[in-house]
């Protein structure tokens, strides 16, 4: 019997523990940080998309017939930051720079949330519940790259609709469908009907391959955020999860996603063009291929440069708000218990 007993205890331990350490702050702290970080720095998150997508073959002008505009809907070609600003704000006005804000605030926030709120569940359980063990970088980027997926599976089909949004320039016709259908999208709801009508399940999941590849750049970012944290506490003395100032949370997370960034983006890249419902590539391979062909290797690290401006601070704002949100909640919810034990205690005694 106690054999029975010791097995089963052990079968709950391996397979249901790790819910034991879901903890919801992780998921609140995490959507907050998203959301606010996706509002401030938007728009740069747009103009990276368009030039991740400019492969240099499909520029163009909006051509003139007969003397009358045809409203051909060409990709935009800029030179520079400051010009895509300018010519966003000049065609479209400044509600161009939103363009996909609505599926990216709700992906941003999404994933930003589940990905805290798995990492840090999956972390705690290879701990074994005690947040003062440290796990080194290996165990670090294992749960990293786990988090990773199970977030990319729940919020892809949100970032091939922001895509899909960024890069709408104008009316584009849909093959095989009613004549004078376009593929323009009003908003976010329209956009997740129509890709699921034309395009099936599969066109949801558009640039899932290299998303998986891009796991890695979570799992670097983290690893390198964790291991520098630990370092720091360590140099001082403290426990590893002693809570830092804002000015340290605010130096790790900008140099982690520096290093993550640099060395992972041409994934992002390769993810916006299979997303691109201009593109016609066949898959994965055939974009990179072609990228390579036409671009060579700056092709992998076109839009690299809004990105860093746009991503550096964007994270940093995330892990600070997260760090300082998840950590009042922690300690409203111990605070809570200890009230809780307290008048347990007193109750008992008289």
């Amino acid at each position: 019997m106690t054999t029975m007993k010791a097995s089963g205890a052990s079968t709950s331990r391996g397979q249901w523990t790790v819910f034991n350490h879901v903890k919801y702050e992780h998921l609140v702290a995490g959507i907050s940080g998203g959301v606010a970080s996706t509002l401030i720095l938007h728009p740069l998150d747009l103009i990276k998309i368009r030039f991740a997508v400019n492969d240099g073959r499909s520029g163009g002008v909006v051509g003139v017939g007969g003397g009358v505009a045809e409203a051909a809907a060409v990709r935009p070609q800029y030179r520079s930051l400051a010009g895509a600003i300018s010519s966003i704000l000049q065609q479209e006005g400044f509600r161009g720079l939103y363009r996909g804000v609505t599926p990216n605030v709700w992906g941003s926030g999404s994933a930003w949330g589940f990905y805290f709120l798995f990492y840090n569940a999956i972390k705690t359980w290879i701990q074994g519940g005690n947040t003062k063990q440290p796990l080194g970088p290996g165990l670090h980027m294992l749960a990293a790259a786990e988090a990773g997926v199970l977030t990319l599976v729940m919020t892809n089909p949100i970032w091939v609709v922001k895509t899909r949004l960024c890069l709408q320039y104008g009316d584009i016709p849909l093959s095989g469908v009613r004549h004078g259908e376009t593929q323009s999208y009003n908003g976010m709801i329209d956009a997740l009907k129509k890709i699921y009508t034309h395009e099936g399940i599969r066109g949801l999941y558009k640039g899932f391959v290299p998303g998986i590849f891009g796991v890695s750049h979570g799992a670097l970012q983290f690893m390198t955020y964790e291991e520098m944290k630990n370092f720091y506490n360590q140099y001082r003395g403290t426990p590893i999860d002693t809570k830092l100032r804002t000015l340290e949370y605010l130096s790790f997370a900008a140099m982690s996603k520096l290093c993550a960034a640099a060395a992972t983006y041409p994934y992002q890249v390769v993810r916006a063009r299979l997303q691109d419902q201009r593109g016609d590539y066949t898959g994965t391979l055939d974009c990179i291929r072609r990228t390579w062909r036409y671009e060579g290797v700056r092709g992998f690290y076109k839009g690299l440069a809004p990105n860093l401006i746009r991503v550096t601070p964007a994270t940093a704002i995330v892990f600070v708000v997260h760090e300082n949100v998840s950590h009042a909640l922690t300690s409203r919810r111990a605070e809570i218990k200890n009230n809780e034990v307290t008048v347990k205690t007193t109750v008992e005694k008289s």
